[in-house]
């Protein structure tokens, strides 16, 4: 069992940015994979960026450019680091992880909103 902690959303104005951290426990398998999805409001979830143990990226087209997601496997952290908001951003955003199955947050709220 794998539990997920999110720290880091809010409200931020149009072209700010937000730094979102989770941190993972009570694995004793290794997390091949950390993500980063969000669901805005009547929307369905959907990735927007996963990073392996090995570092390698993928991100969703909508982020690419403005988010960076980064991991501290020695720390089983994932970050992600959004700039350059938008209010279609607004969403909550919920960490991932994989090991044998997948594993969720219980999401953290981000708005972007002058």
């Amino acid at each position: 069992q794998v539990q997920l902690v999110e720290s880091g959303g809010g409200l931020v104005q149009p072209g700010g940015s937000l730094r979102l951290s989770c941190a993972a426990s009570g694995t004793r398998f290794t997390i091949v994979a950390m993500g980063w999805y969000r669901q805005a409001a009547g929307k369905q979830r959907e990735l927007v960026a996963r990073i392996t143990s090995g570092g390698t990226t993928n991100y969703a087209d909508s982020v690419k450019g403005r988010f960076t997601i980064s991991r501290d496997n020695a720390k089983n952290m994932v970050y992600l680091q959004m700039s350059s908001l938008k209010p279609e951003d607004t969403a909550v955003y919920y960490c991932s992880a994989t090991t044998l199955r997948d594993y969720w947050g219980q999401g953290t709220q981000v708005t972007v909103s002058a």
